[in-house]
């Protein structure tokens, strides 16, 4: 038996971080001896690659392109329906750790009749080579064409990633534009956060999919597959789809602009086509949730190598800057006993090391703590390591971590997010200085010495002082250190980490009609703080860095932009603007060229704050969040008002229409 067709994983594992370590996946330099060992083993299953040994040879971590990896789905391609091509339009290591993707490729793969295959943006070095070479886009599993697919879909979670779709569509041999797409071409459909404000990308997307995928791809493919049978055209599928909830479809809608630029209409042009896109969402998280179980074990170091348990979805927090906390409500718990047993199927069959609980707030899961007791007891001495992200850092979250980190490595995360606690309270982050210095203190009893601390510069209604707060804070928990940990205890002085990134109003929050600030105005806004910092008694424990004001400007056009931006990702992709999202790459004078001769002005996008009465590019979405309740929000954040967490009081967000989650806690 090939060694790939092992049914012992864990020796794959082995073989792949064996591989891995001895360089595989680099550039040549004496290395291929390994690249001979894949090569043979991939022919003994009789898969023609794509690429060739002497193009992997030539191409930095050639295992990206390679495919059968242990769990990787094999299918007949004659014996399916459909064909449906999952993207992740960035690098295979940051796309692999994407976890609606893996829940979509392992619901997908379930059904007898469809066959889901990944890929992701080809790194430059090879997209080089492959429109020298005329080597169309592949697939990862049948390393076959994507061209010859029925659906394209494509996951949509940053805004700077959107040229890299292009390059898919392009190295695909697929038009840019759907109106320029015929029958023979895959149907491509986008999904993800950015999906909920789809016009920016609405010319190049057949459909969107609007909400959560479990709800209703499968009533898609079913009507795909009847509208083949009855011989429909693409059109016929398109109008078809349009109307399956959760479905929008941008070419039967369409849009009216007013002299000053504002959207005077947006409506749809055929009928039975609804006004309004309903979001599609679960509800029971274990009759519908589609739990992961034997996901794909990446060739090499992911972005994050390990499992992903998670554990619930949505936030009761309310923070107005936040996207995801609104889209994603209400908050849905998974069951205890259903997240211990999957832990143990997933470790099993992965191999892996570490297993993370991902959700937007762990410390709000009602039974935290014992599944974390569960998984500090079931894997002690199994060289499993705990993952927490999102914690709170309260005398729990401290005690977990202390059992399950490397106290002399590991560092404490605290996200404050603004640098007084009038400006948290206007972002309503519910979180109290008080509360800060006394997680930190006894962070530091327990014997921590480094802390990171996020910030964002820009907010609505920032002051001087609200900047300088940031570096106040920063030096009061440093000062915080040096009173709680005696001398004879200390392991060296104290790390103070600040970061901040600039705010970037997104659609579906309070602060959608926020304006921001120009890349300069950010500038100073980090000078300011800079400044601060080196004025602090403890100035030599704190570090401090700040985002990149020039991408922060760019993400704001992005996120709010209308249709009519779209013309300005076309211009920058031709003009040659890939991986917008890595430093290495970014060109932002690609950019303001393509604004320019598009005759787009970015400011009109960023800089203007929207009044309550304009329509917005996003307001045809129904994410059950009511706009009156996103308009109260605004209100009381220009008050400095604080807003109730969904478990202390329903704030009638509109959230209680799905009959489900926390909205239904506690009644009968």
């Amino acid at each position: 038996m090939p060694f790939f067709e092992s049914k012992r994983p864990g020796k794959c594992i082995l073989f792949f971080k064996f591989i891995q370590k001895k360089g595989y996946g680099m550039p040549p330099s004496g290395k291929s001896l390994f690249w001979q060992k894949v090569t043979i083993v991939e022919r003994k299953r009789m898969r023609k690659l794509a690429l060739s040994d002497e193009i992997l040879m030539k191409v930095d971590k050639a295992a990206r392109y390679i495919g059968g990896e242990v769990n990787s789905v094999m299918k007949d391609k004659n014996a399916v329906d459909i064909r449906f091509a999952m993207c992740f339009p960035d690098v295979y290591e940051i796309g692999m750790s994407n976890l609606g993707m893996m829940i979509l490729y392992n619901m997908f793969n379930q059904r007898e009749d469809v066959w889901c295959e990944r890929l992701f943006s080809p790194w430059p070095d090879l997209d080089k080579v492959m429109r020298e070479e005329k080597i169309p886009l592949f697939a990862l599993e049948s390393q076959e064409p994507i061209r010859d697919f029925d659906f394209l879909g494509i996951t949509i979670g940053y805004e700077m990633c959107y040229t890299n779709i292009l390059q898919v569509l392009d190295l695909s041999g697929i038009p840019l534009k759907s109106a320029d797409r015929g029958e023979d071409f895959p149907i491509v459909i986008g999904g993800g956060a950015c999906a909920y404000n789809p016009e920016p990308l609405a010319p190049f997307f057949d459909m969107f999919y609007i909400g959560e995928g479990e709800t209703v791809y499968d009533a898609l493919f079913d009507a795909y597959k009847a509208n083949k049978k009855a011989g429909g055209s693409r059109k016929d599928f398109l109008l078809a789809a349009a109307k399956i909830p959760g479905i929008y479809v941008p070419s039967l809608y369409e849009v009216t602009y007013k002299e000053d630029g504002t959207i005077a209409s947006f409506a749809p042009t055929a009928d039975g086509v609804p006004e309004k896109v309903q979001k599609q969402l679960i509800i029971d998280m274990e009759k519908e949730y589609r739990a992961v179980e034997a996901p794909v074990v990446p060739h090499i170091k992911a972005t994050q190598d390990r499992v992903t348990l998670e554990i619930q979805r949505g936030c009761i927090r309310g923070c107005r800057f936040c996207q995801a906390g609104m889209i994603y409500r209400p908050t849905r718990e998974r069951d205890v006993e259903t997240l211990k047993e999957s832990a143990r199927i997933m470790l099993k069959n992965t191999g892996h090391e570490e297993i993370s609980l991902s959700s937007l707030s762990s410390s709000d899961y009602s039974q935290l703590k014992e599944l974390v007791n569960f998984l500090i007891e079931e894997f002690h001495g199994k060289a499993v390591n705990i993952s927490l992200p999102s914690l709170r850092i309260d005398a729990f979250a401290l005690d977990v971590m202390s059992k399950v980190q490397d106290v002399k490595k590991s560092s404490l995360t605290f996200a404050p997010e603004a640098g007084s606690q009038r400006l948290r309270d206007v972002i309503n982050k519910g979180l109290t200085e008080e509360v800060i210095l006394h997680g930190a203190g006894e962070a530091f009893k327990g014997g921590w010495n480094q802390v990171k601390l996020y910030f964002m510069l820009g907010l609505p209604t920032e002051t001087e002082d609200d900047m300088k707060g940031i570096a106040h804070l920063a030096q009061k928990i440093a000062e915080t250190y040096y009173e709680v940990v005696p001398k004879e205890q200390r392991k060296g002085k104290v790390q103070i980490n600040v970061s901040t990134s600039f705010f970037v109003p997104k659609p579906f929050t309070p602060f959608q009609w926020a304006p921001m600030y120009t890349e300069q105005d950010f500038v100073e806004k980090a000078k300011v703080v800079k400044n601060e910092v080196r004025a602090q008694l403890n100035q030599r424990s704190i570090r401090y860095n700040w985002h990149e004001p020039d991408v922060t400007a760019l993400e704001g056009f992005l996120a709010r932009g209308d249709r009519r931006c779209a013309d300005v990702i076309l211009k920058a992709y031709e003009k040659g603007a890939l991986y917008d999202a890595w430093t290495e790459n970014f060109d932002y004078d690609i950019w303001k060229e393509a604004m320019a001769e598009c005759g787009v002005d970015m400011t009109f996008y960023t800089l203007r704050e929207r009044s309550l009465d304009e329509i917005l590019p996003w307001d045809f979405i129904d994410t059950g969040v009511s706009r009156k309740f996103l308009e109260r929000e605004w209100q009381r954040a220009k008050e400095g008002v604080v807003t109730e967490n969904c478990r202390q009081k329903c704030s009638a967000c509109g959230a209680m229409k799905f009959k489900g989650g926390v909205c239904l806690e506690g009644k009968n």
